[in-house]
């Protein structure tokens, strides 16, 4: 990870959204329904998709494929309406890193670089897809660099959309595969987000990718990383969780309010941090 660049809050951003991972597909309607629902009446005043918006994305084009294209362009749909009221940015995610400007002019998202930095007020906090702090996991880390190579990319989206489907299937059946022959789940490797915090000046680190919701207080030092939740509606309970960020009113600049929360029509709340 690079020089991260920075991104600041507007003044009129009293709330600000946070979520990743929703994986959305045709064959999840219940957690498309809720994402869609949430997104219709959106409470907040800027939103951030941090990656895993799609369970897989193999090229713009998919849009106008008479086949498969109608849910995505409903996907394109639903964001277009929000990003009409207020900002939506998007961060690529290991699921779809191939969007492009087609996508995000149709959907009216804006792009983030990972990492970004967020400057709330006097506050900074970095924003993160988590998979390439996943510093453990060595083969998808190999992995991550190969597909994230501009040749790769455009030898892939020169294939015919069909092949690029049934190879991305037969690359999510082998992940899922070795996922099932391992002993436990690859996290964020937290000396690394400490590092990633201290080199960019900030405090709160918030990312997805490891479906681990939780918060971590790092190095003994006041650093704090948010792990945003995945979507599934199906699950019992149902996962469909945003971080909410509050700007407090006549609070002092940065004073902000870190809160989960679960998307619309269930709306528990959770809080996890105050600042």
């Amino acid at each position: 990870m690079g020089t991260a660049p920075v991104l600041a809050a507007q003044p009129d951003w009293r709330r600000m959204d946070f979520l990743s991972d929703l994986h959305l597909q045709p064959s999840d309607k219940a957690t498309f329904d809720a994402w869609a629902h949430y997104m219709a009446s959106p409470h907040c005043d800027a939103m951030f998709i941090l990656g895993d918006l799609f369970e897989v994305w193999v090229g713009d084009d998919i849009l106008s494929d008479p086949t498969h294209g109608m849910f995505w362009q409903q996907c394109a749909d639903v964001i277009r309406r929000t990003s009409e009221q207020i900002p939506v940015f998007f961060m690529y995610g290991n699921r779809d890193f191939l969007a492009g400007q087609r996508l995000l002019s149709r959907a009216g998202m804006t792009a983030l670089a990972d990492p970004t930095v967020l400057a709330v007020d006097t506050e900074r906090w970095v924003l993160s897809h988590g998979d390439a702090l996943c510093l453990t996991d060595k083969p998808y880390q190999t992995f991550r660099a190969e597909v994230r190579d501009t040749a790769w990319q455009t030898a892939f989206l020169a294939r015919p959309l069909p092949d690029r489907l049934a190879l991305v299937r037969h690359m999510r059946e082998a992940s899922e595969h070795r996922k099932l022959g391992s002993q436990s789940w690859i996290d964020v490797d937290n000396a690394a987000a400490c590092a990633l915090l201290q080199r960019t000046d900030a405090t709160v680190l918030i990312h997805g990718h490891t479906h681990m919701p939780a918060t971590h207080k790092l190095c003994d030092s006041g650093l704090v990383r948010h792990v945003l939740s995945d979507w599934d509606a199906t699950s019992q309970p149902p996962r469909l969780q945003v971080l909410s960020a509050t700007r407090q009113p006549h609070a002092p600049p940065g004073d902000c309010e870190l809160g989960m929360q679960v998307a619309p029509p269930i709306f528990s709340n959770k809080n996890i941090i105050s600042a």
